[in-house]
């Protein structure tokens, strides 16, 4: 039997969304195949420390991981011939060498390139997008302008870098009394709708800006598409597998940080109840979309659905949630892939054959 291969898993990390990357990462790591691949487990407190960490998961599920005797410091090599991890332990600088790593930092500093960079310095293969597609995807106004260009319906938008007040708010006050309210104010890089607001008049609207510009330097205003979120998971890289339609119904609200994750309010279909050509437009747009913004390994694309059966497109999460409940695993269990396969297949696209016909095709 050949030898296992060594997968960094990468989690934690110092977004908002830490917890959730643990929690995703737990039902990763609980579901590879132990036979082929052996985990390398990277924690990053929120602090942004690096540790190499091999205890038992549970404790990463628990948020305890990090109190854990066994951890210790770690960094990437920024050796490429070395293509690992290097840590010290007894005194010495040990190596291991990786044959792919799998970041599960939902957010900053983890979806938006700054570790995939990192990562691609080292010569180590990532699993997922890569630096370009994950930094253009966590930028909600760069890849709304190309996926326009691409022919796509895109929500109309205004965008303000700048927090200078009287220009500002004169600015975002003029654009949202005629587009008309309610519409939503949002960082332009960050996920989960974090610091995302929905105003409905102008007297919400500079707090909604204020609350933004905490999170991002660039904010976006966007007009509220009527009818309802649609999102369709992709996996691969040449030869696509595309999930079943989901459809997020909220009544009365949107879905928010805390909905996303609680889903109190909230109900998510999977297939959603739509027609199956309606479905089938949703996923040839999803499909699209990611080869646009040349998105790899895999992705969620969402969209909104028009009560005229109109396709707009909201964004890419280049790392989507991965526990056992996510939306993303369970939109490919729903056209028949268990856990355990979808994440044999996001790994086998980075050490397996599809990396290596894509390789030879470019040979």
């Amino acid at each position: 039997m050949e030898n296992k291969k060594k997968i960094a898993v990468l989690f934690g990390g110092r977004s908002s969304e830490h917890e959730i990357s643990l929690q995703s990462a737990y039902s990763v790591i609980k579901h590879m195949d132990g036979q082929r691949y052996e985990p390398v487990m990277i924690g990053i407190t929120r602090e942004g420390k690096w540790y190499l960490y091999r205890g038992s998961i549970e404790r990463i599920a628990k948020g305890t991981w990090h109190l854990d005797q066994g951890c210790v410091p770690a960094i990437i090599s920024p050796d490429r011939t070395e293509g690992g991890i290097r840590y010290e332990e007894g005194g010495e600088y040990r190596l291991i060498k990786l044959d792919a790593a799998f970041p599960i930092l939902h957010g900053k500093s983890g979806e938006d390139g700054t570790v995939q960079g990192l990562l691609e310095l080292a010569g180590i293969p990532v699993i997922g997008c890569d630096t370009a597609a994950s930094a253009v995807c966590m930028d909600k106004d760069l890849s709304h302008r190309i996926v326009s260009a691409a022919g796509v319906r895109v929500p109309t938008s205004l965008v303000l870098t700048s927090r200078e007040q009287g220009q500002t708010q004169q600015q975002a006050l003029l654009w949202a009394r005629n587009t008309g309210y309610p519409l939503f104010v949002k960082p332009a890089s960050e996920g989960s709708s974090v610091g995302m607001s929905k105003v409905f008049k102008d007297g919400e609207l500079l707090d909604a800006l204020d609350t933004a510009f905490q999170y991002d330097k660039k904010v976006i205003l966007e007009e509220t598409i009527e009818g309802f979120e649609v999102g369709c998971a992709v996996l691969g890289n040449r030869d696509l597998i595309l999930g079943a339609v989901d459809e997020i119904d909220v009544p009365g609200g949107f879905f928010d940080f805390k909905e996303k994750y609680t889903q109190k309010k909230s109900h998510i279909y999977v297939p959603a109840r739509i027609p199956e050509q309606k479905a089938r437009e949703v996923q040839a747009t999803a499909k699209l979309i990611y080869k646009t913004l040349g998105c790899k390994g895999f992705a969620r694309v969402d969209l909104f659905l028009t009560p005229d059966g109109g396709i707009v497109f909201n964004e890419v999460n280049t790392i989507p949630g991965f526990t056992d409940h996510s939306r993303y695993p369970n939109m490919l269990k729903s056209i028949g892939l268990s856990y355990d396969e979808i994440v044999e297949q996001l790994i086998e696209t980075e050490v397996g054959h599809e990396r290596r016909d894509c390789q030879a095709a470019v040979q």
